[in-house]
């Protein structure tokens, strides 16, 4: 599949900003219907299944000039992994269901972003799954009636890696001034994140799309040194208002950000360990993202360690657990 990657690297996954590390291709060979499942490690029927896949992924591989993958290597350098993998290899919905059942505690935790979902994201600048909560039921096989509660993880600003529209975009100094200081480098490929204001467009959206309950907001530390924030809570193009994201991503892409300004606080908040002793202007800044997305702030991070992890206990974000 890495191969299948470089191989298209010339042309849209390029544009798209992949990781090359073979996504797209296995989640192609998913709704394809030719993917090696996991199950099949459990018995030697994967083997066959490399050898069938191996037909048309060489041939797939000739038209770039890469020399063909030949089957009886690959099985070789396979198994000793397979054997190891087979080993967690187990009915994970029914594990799922009797813990439900015996009340236990579950969390599903969801990477990348609700922007970046095949179906409800920026495409086709996204990734080829669904990293929205929904995806937590067709991922893990567990019925949308075993979720509780959602809670939405998100940064104190914006950013996005890769290609595809972004509103709030700066490309300036305090662009670079976020990413110096949020250290905003992929976590997959080192490559530098592009920065900009708090999108509340995009996270109303995400409020709607995964039902969020509550936002943990991370990174306020970040703003520390501003003397002023902007807030976005709309888009203007071409003469139209819009208040939740355009569907049609050429449309997006020459959206500009309707902003509200907010007073900076301009002090050091690390350090801090009750989110009521935040400065009044970064509970203000934090009370606006509230009404601007609909979802209440349960939690709070000030700084990359756990002790920098402020809960706000009248939001009730861990009632329960």
């Amino acid at each position: 599949h890495k191969l299948l990657d470089q191989g298209a690297e010339s042309g849209a996954l390029q544009k798209i900003g992949t990781t090359l590390r073979g996504i797209g291709p296995t989640y192609r060979d998913k709704s394809s219907r030719v993917g090696i499942r996991a199950g099949q490690l459990k018995s030697d029927s994967w083997k066959q299944s490399v050898k069938d896949r191996l037909v048309d992924a060489n041939e797939m591989l000739s038209h770039w000039n890469i020399d063909a993958v030949d089957a009886d290597a690959l099985i070789a350098e396979m198994e000793p992994s397979v054997k190891e993998l087979a080993t967690y290899v187990a009915d994970t919905t029914s594990m799922l269901f009797d813990a439900s059942k015996a009340n236990d505690s579950i969390i599903f935790e969801g990477a990348q972003g609700t922007m970046l979902d095949v179906d409800h994201g920026t495409y086709p600048f996204v990734t080829s799954s669904n990293p929205t909560s929904g995806g937590a039921c067709t991922g893990a096989g567990v019925p949308p009636t075993m979720i509780d509660s959602v809670m939405g993880i998100c940064k104190a600003y914006t950013t996005r890696v890769g290609e595809g529209p972004f509103p709030t975009e700066l490309e300036n100094e305090i662009g670079d001034e976020l990413a110096k200081v949020g250290h905003e480098f992929g976590s997959t490929t080192g490559r530098p994140r592009r920065c900009g204001w708090f999108d509340g467009v995009v996270a109303k959206y995400a409020v709607m799309v995964n039902g969020v309950d509550t936002w943990t907001i991370t990174k306020l530390d970040v703003l520390d040194g501003f003397e002023s924030i902007e807030l976005c809570t709309g888009y203007e193009c071409d003469g139209v208002t819009y208040t939740s994201v355009p569907a049609d991503t050429t449309i997006l892409a020459r959206c500009t950000p309707i902003y509200e300004t907010w007073k900076g606080w301009n002090t050091p908040t690390t350090g801090i360990r009750n989110y009521d002793d935040l400065p009044a202007e970064a509970k203000a800044y934090l009370d606006r993202i509230e009404e601007v997305t609909g979802a209440k702030v349960g939690i709070v991070s000030v700084g990359p360690d756990r002790d920098d992890t402020l809960i706000r206990e009248e939001s009730g974000v861990l009632q329960g657990v």
